[in-house]
């Protein structure tokens, strides 16, 4: 595998107003891949790490292809989307939502 085919990600995670959120939990999981290589046992295809104080986490360089993302942060909506990466660097802006008010059905 060609390092070519790998991507180093950066996540950047932002409050609805656009400052930083730090100490979030971001949670990478690679979904699926371009190539039909079997990876390496060497290679990890998933991470858990939290955003330092500029709301950044540094993820290793992965397998190029889809990936899930998903931020867990008091006081924020947990955020899950899907992505897809081809490119040997990417950032990604993540901008989480207030949560939603409390309801019950009675």
């Amino acid at each position: 595998m060609l390092a070519a085919d790998m991507t180093t990600l950066t996540i950047a995670v932002k409050s609805p107003g656009g400052k930083p959120v730090e100490n979030a939990s971001v949670i990478v999981k690679f979904v699926k891949g371009r190539s039909k290589a079997k990876f390496g046992k060497k290679i990890r295809l998933d991470w858990e790490l939290r955003s330092n104080q500029e709301g950044i986490a540094k993820i290793p360089p992965i397998p190029q292809g889809t990936i899930l993302i998903q931020i867990i942060a008091k006081e924020y909506q947990t955020f899950g989307q899907n992505f897809d990466v081809d490119e040997e660097q990417k950032t990604i802006d993540i901008t989480l939502n207030a949560p939603q008010p409390q309801y019950s059905a009675h």
